[in-house]
């Protein structure tokens, strides 16, 4: 189920006439709404950067991104031009539309606090990580309760998680060269959260997080 030919597909929209635009700094969270037939570019400036995603039903957030359904979906691991990101409703979200990397993991999750401490060592627990991002961003919306009950399947966009023969996730190098990016169009007014992975332990970040650049267009 790994892909033999990732696809790439260029975008013809054009940053000068984008509804905004704005950097999200290296390691940092960062939340807005994005409305039905709008369309979100995240751009991986200087490479390498994985950016965890979550994506949540603007008008109920107890609907939101679901790695099965999209996996089923699309009988693919792995995301690319023509994925359609399905809710936990068995309902499209978004559709990427183009994609100059060729591939996103939906399996790696984010990395935590407690994971840190799992997987590297006990000093490595104060280090910042994505679902303390995620806890940030969902603070900021005040229509609604969210917290850490709330964080579930995310996107690691640009980010290497080949899965093994023996059915074991390996952390690689990240795969976002400079300048790749993602657009997604919205199926529907969705919530988008997303860290900035601040990760120092493994090379999805090729050791070094860097900023993300994310622009949005409405439907032409």
């Amino acid at each position: 189920m790994t892909p033999t030919d990732p696809k790439h597909v260029e975008s013809a929209l054009d940053p000068a006439t984008a509804v905004w635009d704005v950097i999200c700094p290296a390691g940092e969270p960062w939340t807005r709404t994005l409305l039905r037939g709008q369309t979100l570019r995240i751009h991986d400036l200087e490479g390498q950067q994985a950016v965890d995603t979550l994506f949540y039903a603007a008008h109920d957030i107890e609907e939101r991104y679901s790695a099965v359904d999209t996996i089923q979906h699309q009988a693919a691991l792995y995301l690319g031009v023509g994925t359609v990101l399905m809710s936990t409703e068995g309902r499209p979200m978004l559709e990427i539309v183009a994609d100059t990397c060729g591939r996103h993991d939906t399996l790696g999750g984010a990395c935590a606090q407690e994971s840190n401490t799992v997987r590297y060592a006990l000093d490595k627990r104060h280090m910042h990580a994505c679902r303390c991002n995620f806890v940030s961003a969902l603070a900021q919306h005040d229509a609604f309760d969210a917290g850490k009950r709330d964080i579930t399947h995310n996107i690691n966009f640009f980010m290497n998680v080949p899965v093994t023969p023996d059915g074991t996730l390996v952390f690689a190098d990240g795969i976002g060269r400079p300048g790749a990016y993602v657009e997604l169009r919205a199926c529907m007014d969705v919530i988008v959260v997303i860290s900035n992975c601040p990760q120092l332990n493994n090379p999805c970040n090729g050791w070094n997080p860097t900023p993300v650049r994310l622009i949005a267009w409405d439907p032409a």
